[in-house]
This record gives C-alpha cells, structure tokens and sequence, in this order.
C-alpha cells in the first residue's frame, strides 16, 4: 500500500505531521479521525530504495546491520538534543534508513509511540532490530527521564562496538584473501593439470602411491563431476556453520579459540572489552547492576564469558561484590580488570572505571589488530608451502620412479 506523508489538526488546535500507509486518501482521514485529528493535507510519499528486488527478499532474512542500528541512535540522539518531537524524529529517521525493511520497522515503531506506548516497549516488539540492550537502556532512560543521555551513552557504546567489529575483520581480510587464492589456484591445478598428468602415468604403467592416487582422484572428480563437487562443497560449509552453532559445537569452538596461542589473546582482550563497555553503558544509564550482568551475558561472543557472567549475576543478587564475583573466572580476565572494578566499587565510581577498562583494551585490541597481519602472515607461508610440497612430493615421486627405472 501506498504512504502519504500527511498534516493534520486536533479538535484542540494541536498540530501534527508524520507519515501513515493507508489504501488511499479517504482511508487515510478515517485513521487519522479515529485518532482524533482533521485531515489539513496529504502527498503520496514514494521512498526511493535502489537495488534489485531480490535483494529485498534477503533482507527478511537477516538482522538489521549494525551500522544501520548505529546511524539511527547518533540521528535520534541529536534530534532529541535539538528538541524534535518523538513522533517526527521516529518519521524523518524511517525516511533516512538505507534498509526497507528497517525503515518499516522504525515506522511501526513510530506508529506505537503515537498510540501511546513507550519507546522501549515498541522496540521491543521488533527484537531482530533492537537488542536487550538497547531496549534496557531506553527504558531505564525513559523511567529517569534522561533519556537523551541514555542515548549519548547507547551512540558511544554503538561505536565502540563497530570499530572493535571493523578492527577485526579489516585485520582477518588479508588472511582470508590469502587462503582464497590458495584455494582457487589449488582447484586450477587439480582440473587442468592433475587430469593431464594422470593421462600419461596410466600410458606409461607407473605404479602410483598413495598421496599421488588420491591427488589424482581428487582431481579426476573436480574435473568430471564439477556439477556434483560445488554443491558438495557448499553444503559441507553449511553443514559445519550449524554445527558450530549448535551448544556442543560452540562449546568446542569456544574453548578452543582460548587456548590457540593468537587467538586467544585477541579473542579474550576483545570480550573483555566489550563486557566492560556493555556494562558500563547500562549502568550509567541507571539499570541495577544484576539486570546489568545479565544483558552483558548475552551480548559477549564466547560461551565461557557469557556463563562467567550469568553466574556473577546470581551471587551479586545474593550480595557479593563483582569484583569477587569474578575473581574465580582469572583465566577470562586479567587481573587488572578485576583490581580496578574493585577499586571502582569501594569509590562509587563502578561505572566510570568500566569505562576506562574498557577504553584500555579497546586500544589493545587496536593494537592487537595491527600486528595481526604480521604475525599471521609467516603462518600462512608456512601453511602454504606445505600445501604445494604436498602437492608437489605427490606428482613428482611418480616421475622420479620412472627415471630411476631406466637407470
């Protein structure tokens, strides 16, 4: 159905604008009737979403970027500074978003917030959108009516969050493009060459061994069933992404990636800083601190982090000190971490020591980052030198057996 964007008049004078989808104009003043309000204009709206259609089929299938959650909370944080009605901002920032199906979700939230309900409880009903997170700390902001600090607050742990994100992935790309073309120039040699080189061992009779055999076989199959040997690739990978999404697979993975030398550091440096940051954020915004934990156990990536945090939640319910409370969890996190949020609870000041932790290994994760790159590169020479030596050992010792024969 269509958008108008409309203007319209209460029975007491009160002006508003927004946006509303309706079949056509009349439906259009029946909903705004029954809303109390007098229709005083309206002008079909037609967003401009570029891109293929099949692309917004996808997108009922995704969650909503972070970046597109992130440009949404820096736009209404300063709307709400600059002192723009709720209901308006909510309008203008459907319009801006990139993603349709964000859009509908911020005017449907819009819509709620005009019928009465509170932000947080329209966010809420869109949970692919908005996090416990975020609604947690809209509420708490809504309740103590600082809900444009809750904003600045939710804006700063946004970015954070991103530039953590984008630190890891720009510092795994040079790696991935790497094994990439490994692997697309491994796939070359075994259609192309291999077959060939098969060809002229069976004419000439030489006994193959093992590794040799299954290149060739390897290669044979790329070569003649190619139709059959993609998909089965494809559904291997898919295969494997569920079964680390599983409980029992991420609970490998999770445990494994803290005992991998490089990885381990960065996986631990980047949730502590993220729990840190989390923290942080929900209890300046005024959420109890148990609430807190518990939000924080469900934002952090590794399994073992989150169950540390659950658990920490129950015994301050119970009265102990965070600090204590994850003393015992020493191998997630560093000492230091524990001595300053112990330091942050004597002075009151548990908030604002989250944060400083939280800036301390968002600047080691950096760092982390940029070196990350060197130390991965002499690993993946040495992974790929392998991989050819292998490959190379296989269809040479073949020849070599035939010279030694003539000898």
């Amino acid at each position: 159905m269509p958008t108008y964007f409309y203007t319209a008049i209460s029975s007491k004078g009160e002006r508003t604008s927004g946006t509303e989808i309706a079949k056509n104009e009349h439906e259009l003043a029946r909903i705004l009737r029954d809303k109390g309000y007098l229709t005083t204009s309206a002008v079909l709206h037609e967003k401009k979403r570029g891109g293929f259609h099949l692309f917004g089929f996808f997108e009922k299938f995704r969650g909503v970027a972070l970046s597109e959650r992130l440009l949404f909370v820096r736009n209404l944080n300063v709307m709400a500074a600059s002192g723009v009605p709720l209901s308006r901002a909510l309008d203008v920032l459907a319009l801006q978003t990139k993603s349709k199906r964000f859009g509908d979700i911020v005017t449907n939230v819009r819509e709620r917030v005009v019928q009465g309900q509170t932000m947080s409880q329209a966010m809420g009903v869109h949970p692919e959108a908005f996090s416990e997170l975020f609604i947690n700390m809209i509420k708490a902001g809504e309740e103590s009516g600082t809900l444009e600090e809750v904003l600045s607050h939710l804006t700063l742990q946004l970015e954070r969050e991103y530039d953590l994100r984008s630190k890891i992935k720009g510092a795994l790309m040079y790696p991935a493009v790497i094994v990439t073309a490994m692997i697309g120039v491994g796939v070359l040699m075994l259609t192309l060459v291999v077959p060939k080189l098969a060809d002229t061992f069976e004419e000439l009779g030489v006994d193959l061994p093992l590794t040799t055999r299954l290149v060739i076989a390897t290669g044979t199959f790329l070569a003649e069933r190619w139709y059959l040997a993609f998909p089965l690739f494809f559904l291997l990978v898919f295969l494997f992404w569920r079964a680390i999404k599983t409980p029992m697979g991420k609970q490998i993975i999770d445990t494994w990636s803290l005992k991998v030398p490089v990885i381990s550091g960065i996986i631990q440096k980047t949730n502590t800083a993220l729990m840190t940051r989390t923290l942080s954020s929900l209890i300046s915004s005024g959420v109890p601190i148990v609430r807190a934990l518990e939000i924080t156990s469900q934002v952090v990536g590794n399994l073992h982090f989150r169950e540390s945090l659950s658990v920490s939640s129950e015994k301050v319910r119970k009265g102990t000190k965070l600090s204590a409370s994850l003393k015992e969890y020493e191998y997630l996190y560093p000492l230091m971490v524990i001595q300053m949020i112990e330091v942050g609870e004597e002075t009151g000041e548990t908030g604002s020591m989250l944060a400083k932790i939280a800036e301390f290994f968002e600047g080691e994760v950096t760092n982390t980052a940029k070196s990350l790159t060197s130390i991965l590169e002499p690993i993946l020479m040495l992974l790929v030198g392998i991989v050819v030596g292998f490959f190379a050992i296989s269809m040479i010792q073949p020849m070599y057996s035939l010279i030694s024969g003539f000898q």
